[in-house]
């Protein structure tokens, strides 16, 4: 396969929204492969950012992220969310996944009490220290 024709089959696989293509002419073939990377972005609503923002104390704490990443609600796509508002939940308890570099992390609890507000949407991008859930502890 001529080298002109190479590039040519890079730049329209490039400006493609295929992932995969394979060519075979004779004695050559050429598998292209191109790993896309999708980022969904959730506003949170102002509500939940203003809540966020309160102070603890008088049994509330909130539960922070700790690494960068993407908040998961629950374990799978299919699968129902770790807690809801109002769920009673215990210390050690997982109530998320955050994952950073392709690797998934259990946010666990360090109270036990309500959940009161979960201040994050599912697949939303997070900050370290974030505020994710405020629990009203017992």
């Amino acid at each position: 396969m001529e080298y002109e024709k190479i590039l040519e089959l890079i730049k329209i696989m490039e400006d493609s929204s295929l992932t995969t293509f394979s060519y075979k002419e004779g004695d050559s073939e050429i598998l292209l492969k191109k790993e896309v990377t999708a980022v969904k972005q959730v506003e949170a609503a102002p509500a939940k950012v203003k809540e966020a923002t309160e102070p603890a104390g008088d049994g509330v704490e909130y539960i922070k992220a700790e690494l960068i990443g993407t908040f998961y609600e629950a374990p799978s796509p299919q699968a129902k969310a770790f807690v809801s508002v109002g769920d009673k939940i215990t210390k050690g308890q997982v109530v998320g996944i955050i994952e950073a570099m392709k690797m998934m992390n259990e946010v666990v609890s360090e109270y036990e009490g309500t959940v009161e507000a979960i201040l994050v949407e599912n697949e939303q991008m997070i900050e370290y220290g974030q505020p994710l859930f405020k629990i009203k502890t017992v």
